[in-house]
């Protein structure tokens, strides 16, 4: 895991009075998955609406969304916090990441450009999870 990373993605798109919490959380083996638990169906509140963008439907498939996100700057690597331990808190291909992220059922930020722009998955209750671009101007 790279705090660093981590930092830049809470501090440019979580809530100002959440942030701290949050890195706590995520820096704590035993609370991170509590962290993430934020982001299941309180998404709205727990990251800045500002910065999201949602994904029309159809929005399952990964290669889409990588393109999607390439035609907004990402590159071929990326960091993600995620529910799923094969993905969280690594670098790694931005479509390796989506690959496991994209339909998983719960929550993984996949962050692109270090503070400027990720890719956000919820959790899935009904129907497809709701999917977002998070950017920054």
């Amino acid at each position: 895991m790279n705090k660093e990373i981590e930092e830049i993605i809470v501090k440019s798109f979580f809530n100002k009075r959440i942030q701290q919490r949050v890195l706590f959380e995520l820096s704590s083996p035993k609370k991170r998955w509590d962290a993430l638990r934020g982001l299941r169906h309180k998404y709205y509140d727990t990251l800045r609406n500002e910065f999201m963008i949602e994904i029309p439907e159809p929005n399952s498939n990964f290669e889409k969304i990588a393109e999607m996100l390439k035609n907004h700057g990402a590159g071929e690597f990326c960091y993600s916090l995620s529910d799923c331990e094969e993905i969280d808190g690594k670098e790694l291909p931005l479509l390796t990441a989506l690959e496991k992220a994209v339909g998983y059922g719960m929550p993984s930020i996949i962050s692109c450009i270090s503070g400027k722009l990720a890719y956000f998955e919820s959790e899935q209750s009904y129907g497809p999870p709701p999917r977002f671009i998070l950017k920054r101007p």
